[in-house]
């Protein structure tokens, strides 16, 4: 269709990968296509939306990208070509491996963001990461929302509350990672955007 446009964020990790969906939601009218694992640890976003808010959109991924010290490649096509679909959307897989979905699809997703915070502490290490998040629930009123594994050894498990009871919750998991894996991303997400909360693993 003239006019709309399709914008590619590769990232790597899937917690770094929702902070730049939620800074791309909350730039511009986008909206979540779908999201797909590759085999390193790493996210594709995939959003549609009018050209000008498109390019928006991916100028803040860089942006974000940049200010959390991660790689990523946004790259913006302007009227996709018809049946062009058929390279980009993803059939339904399931990765037994990982006992989880490599594609994400949103649910639900409607123009309004949530009243509460999320956190992310992704490690490389499963044990590092149930140790950050004992301690985060030990230092704040939070509660677990779900886990996402990648390969690789990456987990990124996700928490919510208040703002500040989750960015007290997330600085004190964080700490507790050294020494027994590697920290990849720690971020708090206040009032996350839908599209967020629609990819958000059950």
């Amino acid at each position: 269709m003239s006019g709309t446009a399709l914008a590619f964020v590769e990232i790597g990790g899937w917690s770094p990968g929702m902070v730049v969906l939620d800074a791309m939601e909350k730039a511009a009218g986008v909206r979540i296509l779908q999201t797909e694992l590759n085999d390193s640890p790493g996210v594709c976003l995939k959003l549609f939306g009018w050209l000008g808010d498109v390019q928006a959109a991916a100028q803040a991924a860089e942006a974000t990208a940049r200010a959390m010290g991660a790689e990523v490649i946004a790259h913006v096509i302007a009227s996709p070509a018809e049946g062009s679909e058929k390279a980009y959307e993803a059939a339904v897989d399931f990765n037994p491996l990982m006992e989880q979905s490599t594609v994400h699809y949103p649910e639900n997703q409607v123009n309004k963001q949530s009243s509460f915070a999320v956190g992310l502490i992704e490690t490389q290490g499963f044990t590092a990461v149930f140790e950050a998040i004992d301690t985060a629930l030990k230092t704040a009123a939070v509660e677990v929302l779900a886990r996402e594994k990648l390969g690789g050894g990456y987990i990124t498990v996700l928490i919510k509350g208040d703002v500040a009871a989750v960015t007290a919750a997330i600085e004190a998991g964080k700490a507790k990672v050294e020494g027994l894996g590697r920290l990849i991303a720690a971020h708090v997400i206040a009032s996350p955007s839908e599209g967020v909360l629609s990819l958000l693993p059950k």
